[in-house]
């Protein structure tokens, strides 16, 4: 049997591996953030519609600037923006890609701070884009003086930010946000993947005017409760989306996720009815394990950091086995857990009771 080995792959791909997180079918599945509430009915019905009607038209390619879509996220997003502002591909994974594909490449580099979302070397190794990890400092806030620090040191090409941050959980104010795009005069991407589920910071998109190489990239898979859809969406300069343009594939958006994510859209108050709800199962998670003993991260996310865990990797394995999936990212002692339904919540809380005794 041939394997990868055997294949002519770039040398910056060798000895990699593909990005995976267990898809296992458990009762309870909090490992990958999704929001684990179903959606409305009435909104499931609005959407199926929708779809029957796109249907009737999928004999045509698809409005390839999915401009009702990109109106509809401006509508939603505020703070002034137009359809010109803003751009939508498969996930916020392609909107990133596609801007490494525009931005990096080769003899150009990514930076961001670690912990950090797992995707991002490897978007920079399927772009031929310099990687940068930069090691967060204790506690995993980041200040003006460290990313100002971070980014004069390396003057990478493109700079993202995550927050708050996955998988720390961890938020970034929107002063050290201004004070790292004042530090490069590359791109700076602030992920925006959870901002819904964060209460107390604004999002970056208040910083966008006067700032044309600020990239806000958000996603409609955590909050929105949409991650079968595959739709993220960026707000940025719209010198910045006709940058994408060159890079996009020509009609990468169908005709039924264009209409599904229309109709979730117009329904956003309903769609992001169990924000509030999924925060207190956050908050309530983090009491438990905090009386259990366990170290818990400051999170502005629908998850969890949790360190103090002996074994983690054990414990993962006792969890899986108990029909609970959680996340083992490879930090020493830590673990990271979803915020889901009371009931999934409740679950997990006795689970790690039950397991807490060997765990110390």
């Amino acid at each position: 049997m041939t394997s990868l080995s055997d294949l002519p792959l770039r040398d910056n791909l060798v000895g990699k591996r593909p990005y995976g997180a267990p898809q296992d079918a458990v009762p309870v599945s909090l490992n990958v953030n999704e929001n684990t509430h179903p959606l409305p009915e009435e909104v499931v019905a609005d959407i199926a519609a929708a779809l029957v009607e796109a249907v009737r038209g999928v004999n045509r390619y698809p409005d390839r600037e999915a401009t009702e879509l990109r109106e509809g996220l401006a509508g939603y997003l505020g703070h002034g923006l137009t359809a010109a502002q803003l751009w939508a591909a498969n996930g916020s994974n392609e909107v990133l890609q596609q801007v490494l594909q525009a931005f990096g490449g080769p003899g150009r580099s990514l930076l961001s701070f670690t912990p950090t979302y797992s995707m991002y070397p490897l978007l920079a190794a399927g772009t031929d884009t310099e990687w940068i990890g930069v090691e967060r400092p204790e506690g995993y806030a980041l200040d003006v003086e460290f990313v100002e620090s971070a980014i004069r040191a390396h003057s990478p090409s493109i700079t993202i930010i995550c927050t708050p941050n996955n998988p720390t959980g961890t938020s970034t104010t929107a002063e050290v946000i201004a004070a790292a795009y004042d530090a490069t005069d590359g791109i700076l991407i602030v992920d925006e993947a959870y901002a819904e589920f964060d209460a107390e910071n604004p999002s970056a998109i208040a910083l966008l005017p006067g700032r044309p190489r600020l990239l806000v990239s958000r996603t409609m898979s955590k909050a929105f409760a949409f991650a079968g859809v595959r739709l993220g969406y960026l707000a940025a300069d719209a010198a910045v989306v006709d940058a994408l343009r060159l890079v996009r594939l020509p009609y990468h958006l169908s005709a039924l996720t264009q209409a599904a994510a229309i109709t979730a859209v117009r329904h956003a108050g309903p769609m992001l009815a169990t924000v509030g709800e999924i925060r207190e199962q956050r908050d309530r998670l983090a009491v438990a394990l905090l009386e259990l003993g366990y170290r818990v991260h400051d999170s502005g996310a629908n998850f969890l950091l949790v360190g103090g865990f002996a074994d983690p990797a054990a414990t993962f394995t006792a969890l899986r086995e108990r029909g609970i999936l959680i996340r083992d990212l490879a930090i020493e002692g830590h673990l990271r857990m979803t915020a889901g339904t009371e009931a999934e919540t409740t679950a997990l809380i006795a689970a790690l009771t039950e397991l807490a005794p060997n765990d110390r």
